[in-house]
């Protein structure tokens, strides 16, 4: 029986899901994420591969890995910033070479997307969007179904756009720098760890995004602030993500993705954004949550790759 591995690489867990052509589950397994011992990253994934051979009988089923990071078309190289040890490393070849069967690679967040947009919260939609808010914000973008790269692979980076000084200045917020090398991206503000620093910066205690969430709903005055201020700047964000890419729909992944007020109160929040005549999109909750990520890579390999 033909089968697909799909491979999401996290900072914390790796971890390799096997479906057959119905996209039906036949083997999951997770490790531990080496971050600093290159050589025992690649043999952490090459474990989870034979282990899938030999639990499924095969050995020669295509694989798509989700990497973090971006991966520079013309060198090969990989950047990563939650997984530091694979930054500079050509990772898709030391794979192959240790592999040796196809392999197709996207980063997580793409991964997400086309997973959302095959028998997730996106199907059906001519196009999509899934936009991730977690440690930080990104997403991927899909059109009838099939991931749209880009010619640098970061289609999709809306993390990265930056913020305007006045809506900064408008909320006394300072430019921050980034991962990534850039000041005053998106993420550092609308992420949920953006959601904890804009609390804290307004005199609240050092806490998660998940906790100023129950502070706001406990009727905490800070918290509230720090909420509304993060609506807007999220406001913000998916109206130029809107008026970029205009998708038929947005499915939201990640931790912030959990609360249910969002797709109550976002809506609201972008339109102001917007000019007259542009509608806002459906946003939408994830199918299939923190699965989506091996799902995603194995479909990655199975469009590449399809049945012989």
């Amino acid at each position: 029986m033909q089968c697909w591995y799909g491979i999401d690489v996290g900072g914390t867990k790796i971890e390799l899901v096997a479906y057959d052509g119905d996209l039906r589950e036949l083997h999951r397994q997770r490790v531990g994420t080496p971050t600093r011992d290159y050589a025992a990253f690649l043999q952490a994934i090459a474990g989870l591969v034979h282990g899938a051979d030999a639990a499924l009988g095969g050995a020669d089923s295509a694989i798509g890995i989700g990497l973090p990071g971006v991966r520079d078309r013309v060198s090969g190289r990989q950047l990563s910033a939650n997984v530091p040890v694979l930054t500079g490393r050509l990772v898709g070849d030391d794979l192959q070479a240790l592999l040796q069967r196809p392999l197709q690679f996207g980063n997580d967040l793409q991964c997400f997307a086309l997973s959302e947009a095959h028998g997730g919260a996106g199907a059906g939609y001519p196009s999509m969007f899934g936009a991730i808010l977690g440690t930080g914000a990104g997403g991927g973008f899909c059109v009838a179904g099939q991931l749209v790269a880009g010619a640098n692979g970061i289609a999709g980076e809306w993390g990265h756009w930056s913020i305007p000084a006045t809506l900064l200045q408008r909320h006394a917020l300072p430019v921050l720098a980034c991962a990534c090398g850039l000041r005053g991206c998106l993420e550092r503000y609308v992420s949920g760890n953006g959601l904890a620093l804009i609390h804290e910066g307004r005199g609240g205690e050092a806490i998660d995004a998940t906790a100023v969430v129950a502070l706001a709903a406990a009727g905490n005055a800070l918290a509230e602030q720090a909420l509304a201020v993060h609506r807007d700047l999220l406001g913000y964000s998916f109206a130029n993500l809107i008026l970029a890419v205009d998708p038929h729909v947005v499915v939201l992944g990640g931790g912030l993705s959990k609360l249910e007020q969002l797709y109550r109160d976002l809506p609201a929040a972008i339109a102001p954004y917007l000019f007259q005549g542009v509608r806002v999109p459906p946003i939408l909750p994830p199918a299939f949550g923190d699965a989506g990520g091996a799902r995603g890579a194995a479909l990655l390999a199975r469009q590449h790759h399809p049945a012989r």
